[in-house]
């Protein structure tokens, strides 16, 4: 689903023009990334709470708010291109993890093989 009023959990798809601002990849599982992509490591996470500071960027575990796991089981985010959706000034709620990546299938958004982590704490 393409939108242009794209909300944080609305398994949508931003629509419009996005540039790429970073790269992420798993070591252990690409051989070659661009020389200005960074590693993604065991402790990864990416803000997906719009009362964290530091909503819709990369941080560290352990992270007290809300977020999505870079390093997955499966394959989907062995290589991220990383896009200026709502970045880097993030408004809350206009939606994070924008992210160019492999695809699972037709009408599954990523968040649905692989929920946000919701901290209880």
């Amino acid at each position: 689903m393409l939108t242009a009023a794209k909300r944080e959990g609305d398994g949508g798809t931003p629509d419009g023009i996005l540039r790429i601002v970073g790269c992420l990849y798993r070591p252990d599982r690409v051989a070659q990334a661009p020389d200005w992509a960074q590693p993604i490591g065991p402790g990864d996470l990416w803000s997906d709470d719009g009362r964290d500071p530091a909503y819709n960027h990369p941080v560290r575990a352990p992270h007290r708010f809300s977020h999505e796991r870079l390093r997955r089981a499966d394959p989907l985010y062995d290589l991220v291109l990383i896009t200026d959706w709502n970045w880097p000034d993030a408004e809350p709620g206009r939606g994070s993890a924008i992210f160019l990546h492999r695809w699972r299938r037709p009408r599954h958004p990523t968040a649905a093989a692989w929920p946000s982590i919701r901290p209880t704490c």
